[in-house]
């Protein structure tokens, strides 16, 4: 099952069994509203808990990407502070160095994934995503408490979740930062290295096809000859250039917005702090991230997010044309183009037996549209969700994003690795179209001119004999000159 929904699965378990089981084992946790009763077996506390109650909206949970890239960005952060004295230093409550690395434990036990059933807060949430920054904070908290051989059931946290876990910090700068840390990392580890995958396909199918001829089309109607390696090595083209849109999506949001604290003045953080995180970041992930060159930018708009998704948008474009193409030369067997063989992947109906249809293209068409949808969702977050120094409208920023991420990926995956990899050519189909496309009198322009060639199309589609016939029967060239002007290869081909 899709951890996202498993997730959202256990959450609505969770949330029925607490309601309606009266019997569910509890504790006694409290936060600065007073006192709130927590699943006793739960690492979250007090705030997570309002949460849950606060939002029973969709059983949608942050995508374990998200939850992740919030590991990382609390490891990164206790490393700052660690490097920079402030857990150990002279402020309130002071961390032994035991405590320290007991607290940056507990993120590297968030980054792998080992807690994940620890965030059960909805997406539709508190716009800022204080909700799940606290969810985290107090996860990691009563998780160090508990690495370091104490109770995490103590009322007083020895590892408290917002003095040390969320020290010189803010939602308002860090939730946004771990967005930016989660998008750029699933693009650079799933989505390009699946853009590569099939655009490699496509450059073995160019080359494989270079040689068989067939009829190209414009407007859906018939055109002049090409190659069906050729068509493909367009494909590839298209697949290359998306390519390099992920690679600007990731560029959109290297700068990070941590340090930025509550409004971007940098209150209650050590001037370092920002630069120091992104280092760390980057050096943990290999991406290029950087403390955010205006932090009251980087705090209050997430103009970056709306630019990254916009290229997202249009590799979705492109794999939805790429596919769409592939479904039409597939269509067929008999009575449609055919001009290549999709994979029989499964059977395509209920009441038609021997039935075969193009699935893997439907998938990523439905995908792809999916994701063009998803962009309108993100602009309109981007534009209206940011108000003076913050945008109230991230969870579902980073929910959106990330879903598109996963669905390109995988999408791309699947449809290489079921379609593109194992389509055959039918050359003898490819080839049976060219000479009998009315536009084989394109090449005779420069012989007849444009408008004996366009009577010649006419003639020849009224009596149903080919151009060939046509120019033949009439003497229209000398033999010669005919069979060269009617040569579909050249035809491919520039002429001098």
């Amino acid at each position: 099952m899709n951890t996202t929904v498993y997730c959202a699965v256990k959450f609505f378990e969770s949330f029925l069994m607490s309601n309606e089981n009266p019997s569910t084992e509890m504790r006694t946790e409290t936060d600065s509203m007073g006192e709130v009763q927590v699943p006793r077996d739960a690492y979250y506390g007090a705030q997570t808990q309002r949460a849950v109650d606060n939002f029973p909206v969709s059983g949608w949970t942050m995508p374990p990407a998200m939850i992740r890239a919030m590991g990382r960005v609390k490891n990164a952060c206790a490393i700052a502070n660690r490097d920079l004295g402030k857990l150990t230093g002279s402020g309130k409550n002071p961390l032994t160095d035991a405590q320290v690395q007991s607290l940056i434990a507990a993120t590297e036990e968030v980054i792998a994934g080992k807690l994940d059933s620890e965030f059960p807060i909805d997406v539709f949430q508190t716009g800022s995503g204080t909700s799940s920054n606290m969810n985290i904070n107090e996860v990691i908290s009563n998780r160090a408490i508990e690495i370091d051989g104490g109770d995490r059931m103590e009322e007083t946290k020895s590892i408290h979740p917002n003095d040390h876990v969320n020290m010189g910090q803010s939602t308002n700068d860090t939730f946004p930062t771990a967005i930016h840390v989660a998008v750029a990392s699933e693009i650079d580890n799933q989505l390009i290295p699946a853009l590569r995958g099939l655009h490699q396909a496509f450059v073995e199918k160019a080359k494989q096809w270079d040689k068989i001829i067939k009829i190209g089309r414009t407007h859906l109607m018939d055109a002049t000859p090409l190659r069906l390696g050729q068509e493909f090595g367009g494909f590839a083209r298209q697949i290359e250039l998306s390519i390099s849109r992920a690679e600007s999506a990731v560029t959109s949001v290297l700068e990070l917005p941590v340090g930025g604290t509550a409004v971007g003045s940098g209150i209650n953080t050590h001037p370092e702090f920002g630069a120091r995180v992104a280092k760390v970041l980057a050096d943990q992930t290999g991406i290029d991230f950087v403390e955010a060159v205006d932090h009251f930018e980087a705090n209050a708009q997430r103009d970056g997010l709306v630019e990254c998704h916009a290229n997202l948008k249009a590799i979705a474009s492109t794999l939805f044309n790429v596919s769409n193409n592939i479904r039409w030369l597939g269509s067929g067997p008999r009575c449609g183009f055919y001009e290549v063989a999709l994979p029989t992947r499964q059977p395509g109906s209920s009441i038609m037996p021997g039935k075969v249809n193009p699935v893997m293209s439907e998938s990523m068409m439905q995908l792809t549209a999916r994701v063009m949808g998803n962009d309108q969702t993100i602009t309109i977050c981007g534009a209206t969700g940011g108000q003076f120094q913050l945008n109230i409208m991230m969870p579902v920023m980073a929910q959106t994003t990330l879903e598109s991420i996963l669905l390109l990926a995988n999408g791309t995956k699947a449809f290489n690795e079921f379609c593109v990899t194992e389509m055959k050519a039918n050359e003898e189909k490819c080839e049976s179209f060219v000479e009998q496309s009315l536009s084989m009198c394109t090449s005779l322009n420069p012989h007849i001119g444009y408008e004996k060639a366009a009577k010649l199309a006419k003639e020849a589609f009224a009596s149903g004999k080919t151009i060939r016939e046509l120019c033949e029967e009439q003497n229209i060239l000398p033999p010669e000159t005919l069979k060269e002007a009617l040569d579909p290869w050249s035809m491919t081909e520039p002429q001098a």
